[in-house]
């Protein structure tokens, strides 16, 4: 089984729902050639986590992007997923980010926000929501936000390092209190004693054993199968050609004559591409011939 995954489990007893996202390969390719400060890697890889668990809701084609966007020593958060849990993200920040309180870090208190888009095939535009960050972590920023959106009472505790980067998510259901009036309060104040090295190391199974022992016991819990979580940044020449023909041929001329190359930045991909003045002549001949057919 791949070690990047999101396995979602219910309390059969309680009407309490979870997922446990373990992202392994998936986040160590991410951060390939980036060299992120850990205080950067730390809250890109929570930020990648929570993406993934929002993701995997995803219930028809679609892609899922969220930016933590403000003014602090890190400008820029952005993660994006489809629902084939293919994920790509990237940080802006400082030349040198210290540790500080995440507000701070991420200039919450500045304007900062949350902002969500979900593109459908369906839809004629992104569905895009805007938030600001209320909360003193990764976790309690999505908390907040899930808590807003979904309307149901919810927790999440997420943790980042170089090898993993990993979120615990629980969700009280509508009928929960009726099934057990104090079961909300038992189950969050059992996940509350989870400790970051058990997120990192723990496979989904033990860590829900570990965690919920009595309650396993009492009620029962059905894990599901792991749905497989990929990092997914392939090139696309297509669309850099596209965006050169874009602005014109004149215009690319000018570029080449001025720096001698035309260079685009693939930031999200960390790829660059590049064109000669021969590329740009070939690729306009191109788009004058396929006119004339």
């Amino acid at each position: 089984m791949s070690d990047s995954y999101v396995r979602r489990f219910l309390f059969e007893g309680l009407d309490i729902r979870g997922a446990i996202v373990h992202l392994g390969d998936a986040w160590q390719y991410m951060q390939a050639g980036r060299d992120y400060q850990p205080t950067v890697a730390q809250l890109l890889g929570e930020t990648a986590a929570v993406t993934a668990l929002i993701g995997g809701q995803l219930k028809q084609p679609g892609r899922l992007t969220l930016q933590l966007r403000g003014n602090g020593p890190i400008q820029l958060l952005v993660m994006d997923c489809n629902e084939q849990l293919q994920l790509r993200g990237m940080a802006r920040s400082n030349p040198v980010v210290l540790p500080a309180p995440v507000p701070e870090l991420l200039g919450a208190h500045q304007g900062g926000q949350l902002m969500l888009s979900l593109d459908l095939p369906t839809a004629r535009q992104p569905y895009q929501s805007f938030v600001p960050m209320v909360g003193e972590s990764i976790a309690a920023i999505f908390e907040h936000y899930l808590e807003q959106s979904e309307q149901q009472p919810s927790r999440l505790f997420a943790t980042a390092a170089s090898k993993a980067a990993v979120c615990l998510f629980l969700q009280k259901m509508p009928g929960a209190d009726e099934r057990d009036a104090d079961g909300w309060h038992r189950v969050t104040q059992l996940a509350s004693t989870v400790k970051t090295a058990e997120l990192l190391e723990l496979d989904a199974e033990t860590l829900l054993g570990r965690l919920f022992h009595e309650e396993i016991e009492a009620g029962g819990i059905r894990v599901y199968d792991p749905q497989p979580v990929v990092y997914h940044c392939p090139e696309d020449w297509d669309k850099v050609r596209d965006m050169i023909r874009g602005i014109g041929q004149a215009d690319a001329e000018t570029l080449i004559a001025e720096h001698g190359e035309i260079v685009i930045q693939d930031d999200i991909c960390n790829r660059v591409y590049r064109f000669t003045a021969e590329d740009v002549q070939a690729l306009f001949a191109e788009s004058q011939a396929e006119k004339l057919h």
